[in-house]
């Protein structure tokens, strides 16, 4: 893994845990929670989630699959797993919320199917850019 595609995941990482919180910060405050009452372990616990699913997505696309679906699939189930896992261990530390592995299930996939549009929206415009630029060079020839 060279620097700059490290840089691109750890930018990735910051700006979607900046957004999560973010967002989650309005909604309490719209909902007159003026302090969050999970307190910090709820930031570390997001955090660790959110490493986890964009640990894997990046893994995904690294993966040798040609079929793309099943390249984000391969991916999933794994780091879906890992992610129920942390938070059975989250269990042991405090009481889950009685929807926590329904919470963490709609959290974790909309994340990942979000990651998978934006990149293969991405590779289908650097496919066709690619593409092209090959006919542009072919016709100076």
């Amino acid at each position: 893994m060279g620097k700059k595609s490290l840089i691109s995941i750890v930018s990735v990482y910051s700006v979607i845990y900046t957004v999560i919180t973010l967002l989650s910060s309005v909604l309490y405050l719209g909902n007159g929670i003026y302090e969050d009452p999970s307190g910090n372990w709820h930031e570390l616990d997001r955090a660790i989630i959110l490493l986890i699913g964009v640990a894997a997505f990046y893994l995904c696309t690294g993966l040798p699959v040609k079929n793309i679906a099943a390249r984000y699939i391969f991916a999933y189930i794994p780091s879906q797993l890992l992610a129920f896992v942390y938070v059975w261990f989250s269990g042991l530390r405090e009481e889950l919320a009685k929807t926590a592995y329904r919470d963490i299930w709609i959290n974790f996939t909309s994340l990942f199917i979000l990651l998978c549009i934006a990149s293969t929206l991405i590779s289908i415009y650097k496919d066709k850019r690619s593409q092209q630029q090959n006919h542009q060079f072919t016709k100076t020839r």
